[in-house]
């Protein structure tokens, strides 16, 4: 699982979702990028299964891109304990994603190749997404 190495503070306050992506807003390696539509948090494992949908469509060739880093820890308080007493264990990582966030890039591939891997990438990731392609973006930029 993705995590950071080391940290200055074990635990962080939730922070807000609104607003959108402040940079990683277009494709810069690759030719075709997913893109989320909404903000969320999106974990480790869902990073993780997203990657292994595009890996296993690809089989072999293809570069993939994670362009999203689980640099927020998230806490839970055990089952059955009341109230207070302080802010529970650290329980996982996670990466804020806001609107317009590029989150997978792939390279190598044909359009109908990336496109559907994206595709089922995206079907692993708790947004929305839609797929862009690199000339695409530049225009808009």
């Amino acid at each position: 699982m993705l995590m950071p190495k080391r940290l200055k503070y074990r635990k962080q306050h939730r922070g807000r979702r609104t607003g959108a992506t402040k940079g990683g807003d277009y494709v810069a390696f690759g030719e075709f990028g997913l893109v989320s539509m909404e903000a969320a948090w999106v974990t480790s494992q869902q990073i993780e299964a997203a990657r292994v949908a595009m890996v296993r469509h690809f089989r072999r060739g293809g570069k993939i891109y994670i362009r999203i880093f689980p640099d927020k820890p998230f806490t839970k308080k055990p089952l059955e304990v009341r109230m207070g007493k302080g802010k529970g264990n650290v329980e996982g990582w996670v990466a804020v994603v806001k609107p317009g966030r590029v989150m997978f890039e792939v390279a190598g591939v044909t359009e109908e190749q990336a496109k559907e891997a994206l595709r089922l990438a995206g079907h692993k990731l708790p947004v929305t997404t839609k797929v862009v392609r690199r000339d695409a973006y530049d225009e808009a930029q």
